[in-house]
């Protein structure tokens, strides 16, 4: 028995080896099988914690003043063309570099359809109306834009704009040595969307939509938490309260239509009135124009300020192509469509800043089937998302990204889908030629009403989600006596 059993130990380690072969053995069959039976070959990355996935890394590194650093370390560890992450509780695909922005725009209503998330369904839009379609939402959208947003009909709007400029600096900026540009702004192009959108010129009636809307925002890209005192249930109750005043406001303009028989809008609201939209749809609209034509504008206006006074050089330019319009125009009169297009070179200017500073992040889509982009598949129902930042500071397109140099706009420009603040294909921003125009006159009336110099140089800049100077971007002004 001694025998036997001496016999059966020196034979265990072999059969421990034979098992351990043919378990190896098993599981490699069965992965080959998994591969060639068609499973999807995801793009690599990581889903991170449960629900709130990578969410957080991606606010901090915002909140820190790197948004680029979430996309560059990820870009650098798993593909430059897309990688895998979970954000805001989804799974999602982020598109990289040209080539991938020129995939989403092109592949809208093929590939993607716009999406938005439940953060900013649930504190913008009317729950009843969220459901609707995104491909939907975007053709009513567009059916409205020719009387507003085309640039034929935006330039009878300029001197409206060059007039609301005037007195925003005369009443907000003149009296006082030092002031805070970016409240200013926002204030700025918070009033001209009230008045060209709505017709809204109280400025008790602006603050009362202006206040629950800066409360909204601020939630936008957050985690949908609805706990009381959570940043996400701060903005779902200002947006029902912006609701409620927009229902009220659409409803007093729809009674005026009916009762003055008008046909000649005089705002959007009463365009889209006028053609027939609800109330609700109305609201949603405007909703959607005052975040493009707000939010963003305002702080392409605050950065460009930043970086006129870090670069006299560039401001000496900018200053001098606004006096030569100055002097081809007569007295006190407004600007005009062709002021604007003389503006070339303080327009390079802007969007050197909107490079370095971007207004906006980015935008998000839905897959509405399986494709494959770079060699992955990218499953029907995940969420995707292109961002300026895997292309402003890629050196590969801007060399020495970090350098202030708004001769890269000069000529033909940068090359096509490198730089995208406005989005692209059929889904770009509707609003870009408002906000060019809103910019300009407002940078021409500043420029050649005031010089100023920043109070704090190292001033620290936050993403939440648009870049925010913490101080409010002080400075110290004093008039240029004409």
């Amino acid at each position: 028995m001694k025998v036997a059993a001496n016999a059966i130990d020196s034979l265990t380690p072999y059969f421990v080896h034979l098992v351990v072969l043919y378990v190896s053995l098993v599981f490699i069959y069965l992965l080959y099988k998994y591969r060639s039976s068609g499973a999807p070959n995801l793009p690599p990355g990581r889903k991170g914690l449960p629900y709130i996935g990578e969410t957080l890394d991606y606010v901090l590194a915002s909140r820190w003043g790197t948004p680029e650093k979430f996309i560059t370390d990820r870009t650098t560890k798993y593909s430059p063309d897309v990688f895998r992450t979970s954000l805001l509780g989804e799974d999602m695909a982020i598109f990289c570099g040209a080539a991938g922005n020129k995939f989403l725009f092109s592949g809208q209503n093929k590939y993607v359809t716009s999406w938005w998330p439940d953060s900013i369904k649930k504190a913008l839009m009317d729950p009843d109306s969220v459901e609707n379609s995104s491909k939907e939402e975007s053709t009513k959208l567009r059916a409205y834009l020719p009387p507003f947003l085309k640039p034929e009909s935006l330039q009878h709007y300029i001197p409206v704009m060059d007039t609301m400029a005037k007195e925003h600096l005369n009443q907000h900026w003149f009296p006082f040595n030092e002031v805070q540009v970016f409240p200013l702004s926002k204030k700025y192009t918070f009033a001209l969307a009230c008045r060209l959108f709505m017709s809204v010129t109280d400025p008790d009636e602006i603050d009362n939509f202006a206040k629950p809307f800066a409360l909204a925002t601020a939630g936008l890209i957050s985690v949908p938490i609805d706990l009381p005192g959570t940043t996400f249930n701060r903005a779902v109750k200002a947006g029902r309260q912006i609701r409620q005043q927009l229902f009220a406001l659409i409803t007093k303009k729809k009674n005026e239509i009916l009762e003055k028989r008008k046909t000649v809008a005089s705002d959007l609201v009463d365009s889209m009135l006028m053609d027939g939209m609800t109330e609700v749809e109305i609201g949603n609209k405007i909703v959607g124009f005052f975040i493009a034509s707000h939010d963003t504008t305002s702080t392409a206006i605050t950065f460009l300020v930043s970086y006129l006074s870090d670069h006299p050089d560039v401001y000496n330019r900018v200053l001098q192509e606004q006096m030569e319009v100055i002097r081809g125009k007569e007295g006190r009169e407004t600007l005009r469509w062709e002021d604007i297009q003389r503006m070339k070179y303080t327009w390079c200017v802007a969007c050197e800043v909107m490079r370095l500073a971007p207004p906006a992040n980015g935008s998000f889509r839905e897959a509405i089937t399986d494709f494959t982009y770079a060699g992955f598949t990218i499953p029907k129902g995940w969420k995707a998302f292109w961002t300026v930042h895997t292309t402003n500071k890629n050196p590969k397109y801007f060399p020495d990204p970090e350098r202030f140099d708004p001769s890269r706009f000069e000529g033909d420009g940068p090359a096509p889908y490198t730089f995208v603040p406005f989005g692209g294909g059929p889904r770009m921003c509707p609003g870009k030629e408002y906000a060019r125009l809103e910019i300009l006159t407002f940078i021409h009336n500043l420029v050649t009403s005031y010089n100023w110099v920043k109070m704090n140089p190292n001033e620290k800049i936050s993403y939440i989600p648009s870049p925010i100077p913490e101080e409010g971007l002080p400075i110290k002004i004093e008039a240029i006596l004409n």
